[in-house]
């Protein structure tokens, strides 16, 4: 049985990746030629779907990221929902959505509505592969030209992003188990578009209960080997109410 889709109902996900220095946003190539090989189309887009008859908005977010990452347990945030009636007004827009139809049966309302979501992702997890050429990590600060009207998502996602990492410790999502003082730095810092000084910046980290040192040390490094960390859920849980989540 042919899976339905809610053709005015859509899910648009922003996948946020940190590679240690930049904060990235993982994109779609979204390419169209005509009979002599010119593009017609030749931008890129969020990754994203239709709702699926039966399915709820943050099932289908859920089914998108796991389709694109192969990856179950991802931070997900629902953050805005996109409802202009002007959103796939643009020709090249119109374009695709006509060859969608002619080529894949989708039949895509004239006004979609689009749920949107941020997810937080380590990028040395996942890099694309085989499966996945037409998505790739761009620097938040240099994104090629978008599709749709995805740059304003993006910028509303990274607008929610910098708002609940200056609340809750959704930073730790973009970073391994066990970080450097220094990645944590660099996060920080790429979130939010930002130059911490170094000496400032450590010791007010030493206040945060919930940042924890372990008797570890970096392997495999060029340089010398810097101390490890962990963030801890628990410790967080019972010292939360100090309102104290990023030291500046």
């Amino acid at each position: 049985m042919k899976t339905q889709v809610i053709p005015n109902l859509s899910v648009d996900c922003v996948i946020f990746g940190f590679d240690g220095l930049e904060l990235n946003v993982l994109l779609k190539e979204r390419t169209l030629k005509d009979d002599k090989g010119n593009f017609i189309i030749n931008d890129h887009t969020l990754t994203g779907h239709h709702v699926l008859k039966g399915e709820t908005a943050e099932q289908a977010a859920q089914r998108i990221l796991k389709d694109v990452t192969g990856f179950d347990n991802i931070f997900l945030n629902q953050f805005h929902t996109f409802s202009e009636t002007d959103r796939l007004s643009s020709p090249k827009d119109q374009i695709w959505i006509k060859y969608l139809k002619q080529n894949t049966g989708l039949n895509i309302a004239d006004h979609v509505i689009s749920i949107a979501f941020y997810a937080l992702v380590d990028t040395k997890k996942f890099r694309p592969d085989q499966q996945h050429q037409n998505v790739a990590w761009y620097p938040v600060k240099n994104i090629p030209e978008l599709g749709f009207d995805h740059k304003r998502i993006m910028e509303k996602a990274l607008e929610s992003l910098r708002y609940h990492a200056k609340h809750e410790p959704i930073v730790f999502e973009l970073l391994p188990e066990k970080f450097t003082l220094t990645e944590l730095q660099n996060a920080i810092e790429a979130i939010f578009d930002i130059k911490l000084d170094k000496r400032n910046f450590r010791r007010k980290i030493q206040q945060v209960k919930y940042i924890i040192p372990l008797d570890e040390k970096q392997h495999g490094v060029a340089h010398k080997p810097a101390n490890l960390f962990i963030f801890s859920w628990d410790v967080y849980e019972r010292t939360k109410k100090e309102k104290l989540i990023l030291p500046f």
